[in-house]
């Protein structure tokens, strides 16, 4: 895929001299607060432990050797530690999370409590099935939901990510394939607009890759995807809306294209959340979508262990479907667990168990909570919130395409030209302006890019909010006074760091300070 060639500064900006220094630190209720190995003592423990038994070890020579290195804490020092930590966050419960293509969304308190009813939170993966109906029925319909959204026949729900469902879905197009007899078909086609792990999985399903640039509109460009077309195409990876926020227009003539030479189109679906009730895949010709729970339908982001990345599949590839999966035989749940009898065309087992309960059991409570009509406004919300902002920042900085966009709305740098100030610059006075930075120069076809994503969770108040904080920075980029840029974070907890250098050079381990004896005079 190609990239822009936008630098970034290799060294920190010099602290304002002038900037108020307090004797110890803080700033106000902004704690200071070191790391916890330095806070902590390595002698004692905030906890009385029994001294473990006598056993023979079973761990084969790999025994630990020195201590563990712990530190121990009272239990009012490591409250406030952490505490103090979390108030250097920002926060979807804080403020608008503006990182585009990301879709931090709220997270619904009612999913948070049903995800820890018993049953749910206290499954174990060990559990006999006879143990489980219920999180094995609820399983069931959740995938009855998400195929009915999606108009597809079949959903795997065992992928844990976005990237494991698209794996998914390649790998079941690949099964397909070599059912058909057609392993000569490896070439998988990628818009420059496709979302950078498309494809990654694609190689590593044993596919190799063949970009398709974009035209002036930001989509697919049609006569170059035409030109590449041949026997060995096994489909298309497109990911719609694409990363520039922006619907695939030609996306029925793109499938139709890809099925005449024989190939599946794969779309990558984590842009799902601006098309729920609007639009159903199934009806646009695709074969296999994975959907992120987290971007769609408001499980977190992790939320305490594997995501979960559900990908549907078309008739043709069905069954190549990963096990285990849940099927339904009179009032009793069953997992296929075998490539044997109904898993027979499988193309194998992704993961040791089924799936992640916590994300399964806050989506369908998010999908039933809100009905066919909630969901169908919520896409209609976040579409609208986006074009607010869009339409509210154009005069005073450059969208990256004409027209309307879709739940994202995209600006790149021209409008900081000749001003000094960079999108990095841009981002960094964001901080203090209390806001979270957007997404900074992404997607890589757009020069300096700045993503916006507010989803569907914001008030006009808090978009306007917003708005007039990044109408204000841009106002002052353009009056160019770039020192104040340059200097930008002064509020942050750490200041502007080198970049650079802890991309290169991180830091991975603390490592107590050595004290080094002087010598007497």
């Amino acid at each position: 895929m190609s990239m822009n060639s936008t630098g970034r500064p290799t060294a920190p900006v010099a602290a304002n001299a002038n900037e108020h220094q307090t004797v110890s630190g803080n700033k106000g209720l902004s704690q200071a607060e070191k790391l916890i190995f330095e806070i902590g003592n390595l002698e004692n423990s905030g906890v009385d432990l029994p001294e473990p038994k006598k056993v023979k070890s079973r761990l084969g020579g790999m025994e630990r050797k020195s201590d563990i290195g712990l530190p121990g804490l009272t239990e009012p020092q490591t409250m406030r530690h952490y505490v103090r930590l979390s108030q250097k966050n920002y926060a979807i419960d804080l403020g608008v999370y503006p990182l585009g293509s990301c879709t931090m969304k709220h997270n619904p308190r009612l999913n948070e409590k049903v995800a820890r009813m018993p049953g749910f939170a206290d499954v174990h993966p060990l559990q006999p099935q006879s143990t489980v109906q219920g999180a094995m029925e609820l399983i069931h319909e959740l995938s009855h939901w998400i195929c009915t959204l999606t108009g597809m026949p079949a959903v795997a729900m065992s992928p844990k990510a976005g990237a494991h469902g698209e794996w998914c879905g390649m790998a079941s197009i690949r099964a397909k394939l070599d059912a058909d007899g057609m392993d000569h078909k490896r070439r998988v086609l990628v818009p420059e607009s496709a979302h950078g792990t498309n494809p990654a999985t694609a190689v590593q399903c044993g596919f190799h890759i063949d970009e398709i640039p974009a035209n002036e509109r930001g989509r697919v460009d049609m006569e170059a995807l035409k030109a590449k077309l041949g026997d060995d195409v096994a489909g298309i990876m497109l990911t719609n809306p694409n990363t520039c926020g922006l619907f695939e227009s030609d996306i029925i003539e793109i499938a139709d294209l890809i099925h005449s030479v024989g190939g599946y189109f794969y779309c990558d679906g984590a842009n799902f959340n601006a098309l729920v009730g609007r639009v159903r895949p199934g009806d646009l010709g695709i074969d296999a979508m994975h959907l992120n729970l987290h971007k769609t339908f408001s499980t977190p982001h992790g939320g305490g262990g594997p995501g979960a990345g559900p990908t549907v599949l078309s008739d043709a590839l069905k069954d190549h479907a990963p096990v285990p999966f849940v099927v339904k035989d009179g009032d009793r749940y069953r997992f296929v667990e075998n490539k044997e009898g109904e898993g027979k065309a499988s193309f194998g087992r992704m993961v040791a168990f089924h799936g992640q309960m916590g994300m399964f059991t806050r989506a369908l409570t998010y999908m039933m909570s809100h009905g066919s009509d909630g969901l169908k406004q919520a896409t209609e919300d976040a579409v609208l919130n986006a074009n607010y902002i869009q339409a509210s920042l154009s005069d005073v900085m450059t969208p990256a395409f004409g027209g309307v966009c879709m739940h994202e709305a995209l600006f790149d740098d021209h409008f900081l030209e000749d001003t000094g100030v960079t999108t990095l610059d841009f981002a960094k006075a964001m901080i203090d302006e209390g806001y979270h930075p957007m997404t900074m120069y992404f997607p890589l076809v757009v020069h300096g890019a700045m993503l916006i994503e507010p989803t569907e969770s914001e008030s006009k108040q808090e978009l306007d909010r917003f708005i007039a904080a990044m109408r204000g920075l841009a106002e002052r980029a353009k009056a160019k006074d770039v020192e104040f840029f340059q200097a930008a974070p002064v509020y942050a907890p750490m200041r502007r760091l080198d970049e650079t250098q802890a991309a290169r050079k991180p830091v991975l381990r603390w490592t107590a300070p050595v004290e080094v004896p002087e010598a007497a005079e």
